[in-house]
């Protein structure tokens, strides 16, 4: 849908007909941009990008950039970002062209008018970008296009300098670069990199930021896996279709004013459906000083911006494991509530218990609603005059130094019950359920409150009369292996939220609504660092083009 409202606006300038759209005051120089480009033994591409952006003085802030990908193959959660050496978050939210890529989110890094800053960018793996040799059945081709940005927003030359670094083993003789690209030595410096790897670097330090410059190198098959090696499809759909498209021009054309009046609305909704999962009230993102300790787990996921379906979770495992509640049913959802009430429950927890007391679908997500929206603005208010920063880093570690707790256990029994007493902290990790199945390669043994959150599971042994009326006693040696432990929580984070509040989706636009409403329009948008896009293939044109916010 972007690259046609895309090419809509295009035309539209072309034709230079006026289109409403918001004013944007987005201008700067890119004035170094270095890539390291990293073929590796596996097949897949790690990149190194560093680029350095000063802003122009009477410009809106770059608080964001644009980061274009070869493909959506890539592993998300490696990536990472930091500006002046200062971490910063990667989003989902790219809007540059060309379909595949993350946005770095500035934050309070946000480069001001006038000011200068390094903007770094590493992207862990990507998959599918090693095609074949046109010219050597015996060879690999690696062509790769490093980001670039709107002619509209970048002033002034560039000093671009791209190095790959071939696959581990290639011998000097084997390899052979491609043709450079206009402006850049017709032959790359050559040379070896720490780990003994053969390294090609291209430089132009009057490049443009605004153009798409390819760089390539063949190498033999026989160093990376012939899976990894992308091969074309018998049929060209790209071709068929641009051809298509292309043909289609005149009757584009003639739809031009119907956009005018389909398209705008169309832009407009797009942009607040990026606002959907933005629970936070902007409040909450002013810098403070200090970190902000004693926030819970749930106080912190908030912080974290983790979904609500996790955080709705991480309430019912509190109550559960302090005796509050049990899921007596799944489908329905039931909970039993205990009375009275365990002591020392949270605010938050006791409105989370009074939500389950309704008979009603609608009277509880209503409850839930409202119990969620006082959270948010609590942990707000918590964090007023802390730095956000300083305090999401703090609360991170803790996140860490839960699992290395963890992990150092050697025994089940023992690895178990420092797991179950770090549950929550652990849940944080975005990499959770990857994480329990690698560290948990025995049995995990079942927690005590286990039965409570679980309807179908039936421990061992049964309850003494003396026991608590909501409590399950440990069993002597129920255990699960640890894949299957993790699948459950995962899976419960999921139907749990569903049956509790419907569609999370439309759950947290409701809550957003109240904590963190739309902005009343003005006459600039949202600032960034301009749209991008990449491409690595063989001896083929990349079908994708730069762009800006």
């Amino acid at each position: 849908m972007k690259k046609y409202i895309a090419a809509f606006l295009a035309i539209l300038l072309a034709l230079g007909i006026a289109i409403p759209v918001l004013a944007q005051t987005y201008s700067f120089s890119l004035d170094r941009e270095v890539v390291h480009v990293y073929w590796n033994a596996d097949g897949t591409l790690s990149l190194d990008y560093e680029f350095t952006f000063t802003n122009r003085p009477n410009a809106s802030p770059i608080d964001f950039v644009d980061v274009g990908l070869p493909n959506s193959s890539f592993n998300f959660n490696s990536i990472t970002a930091d500006v002046n050496g200062v971490p910063v978050r990667i989003t989902r939210d790219y809007q540059g062209s060309g379909g595949s890529g993350v946005a770095v989110e500035l934050g309070s890094q946000a480069i001001q008018p006038g000011q200068t800053g390094v903007v770094h960018v590493f992207v862990g793996r990507i998959d599918r970008v090693i095609h074949p040799d046109d010219n050597d059945d015996a060879y690999a081709s690696a062509v790769f296009s490093p980001t670039w940005f709107g002619s509209q927003f970048v002033v002034g030359a560039t000093d671009l300098t791209v190095t790959y670094h071939l696959p581990p083993g290639v011998q000097p003789e084997e390899p052979r670069w491609h043709s450079a690209p206009s402006g850049f030595p017709s032959e790359p410096q050559t040379g070896f990199d720490a780990e003994g790897r053969i390294t090609y670097t291209w430089r132009n330090p009057s490049a443009s930021g605004s153009t798409q410059y390819k760089f390539g190198a063949s190498f033999p098959k026989t160093y990376i896996p012939e899976t990894a090696i992308v091969t074309a499809p018998a049929f060209d759909f790209v071709g068929f279709f641009s051809g298509l498209l292309a043909s289609l021009g005149n009757f584009l054309c003639c739809g031009l004013f119907a956009f005018m009046f389909a398209g705008m609305p169309i832009i407009t909704m797009i942009n607040e459906r990026r606002r959907k999962l933005k629970y936070l009230p902007p409040r909450i993102a002013i810098e403070g000083h200090g970190i902000k300790r004693g926030l819970t787990a749930v106080e912190a996921a908030l912080l974290l911006e983790q979904p609500l379906d996790k955080v709705m979770t991480m309430i019912l495992f509190g109550v559960v494991k302090k005796d509050a509640a049990k899921v007596t049913s799944r489908d329905p959802l039931k909970l039993e509530i205990a009375s009275p009430l365990p002591e020392k429950l949270h605010e938050y927890e006791k409105k989370f218990l009074e939500a389950f007391k309704e008979g009603s679908a609608k009277s509880r997500q209503k409850k839930l609603q409202t119990m969620m929206i006082d959270l948010v603005k609590s942990v707000s208010e918590k964090l007023r005059g802390f730095s956000r920063k300083e305090t999401v880093a703090y609360y991170k570690s803790i996140t860490e130094k839960a699992w290395a707790m963890v992990e150092a256990e050697n025994t089940p029994e023992v690895k178990s019950q420092k797991y179950e007493e770090a549950l929550e902290w652990t849940m944080l990790d975005q990499n959770y359920d990857e994480r329990t199945r690698r560290t948990f390669t025995g049995p995990v043994i079942m927690p005590r409150w286990w039965g409570n959150y679980n309807p179908t599971y039936r421990p061992a042994q049964s309850a003494p009369a003396s026991a608590k009326p909501l409590a399950v006693p440990a069993p002597k040696s129920t255990a699960l292996p640890g894949a299957d432990f993790a699948a459950q929580v995962v899976t419960g984070v999921q139907s749990f939220a569903q049956k509790a509040v419907g569609n999370v989706q439309s759950f947290t636009e409701s809550i957003t609504r109240t904590t963190n409403p739309p902005p009343k329009p003005s006459s600039s948008g949202r600032s960034g660092g301009g749209r991008s896009c990449a491409c690595a293939c063989a001896g083929c044109a990349c079908a994708c083009a730069g762009g800006g916010r």
